[in-house]
């Protein structure tokens, strides 16, 4: 089973990168919380409550206020119920053209084959500096 949820959580980050917004909302629990990191700039609308809350307050807001945000996960690792994932952000804040180079943990928990909840740690610091004038 615990293996299947890490397939599940490397579709999800495949479909992020594409673009696929229909298949990272079929891969969500329609109740799932998501909590973005405490001092991240997008932490204000934690905790985020279903996939439409999730899309709209921190992947457009990504997108639209970044040059080239990626995600480079470097290991997923099986947890049962819980998958971890680490891995490194990259991007320019559009409006100050400053970059960041950030590690951060993911902690997704998986039931029924959809994701219930996300934990987003990273580097805060280098996200606030990057939005400062």
């Amino acid at each position: 089973m615990s293996q299947t949820n890490v397939a599940l959580v490397n579709s999800l980050y495949e479909a992020f990168a594409r673009g696929d917004l229909q298949s990272v909302r079929e891969k969500m629990a329609p109740d799932i919380e998501w909590y973005e990191a405490e001092n991240f700039p997008y932490e204000d609308g934690n905790p985020y409550l279903g996939p439409d809350a999730i899309l709209d307050g921190v992947y457009a807001r990504l997108t639209g206020e970044w040059d080239g945000f990626t995600e480079e996960v470097r290991s997923v690792l099986d947890a049962g119920e819980k998958v971890v994932s680490i891995g490194y952000y990259s991007g320019a804040y559009k409006p100050t053209g400053k970059t960041v180079l950030a590690q951060f943990v993911h902690v997704w928990t998986i039931r029924d084959g959809v994701v219930m909840a996300f934990d987003q740690y990273t580097d805060t610091a280098q996200f606030r500096e990057a939005i400062s004038n």
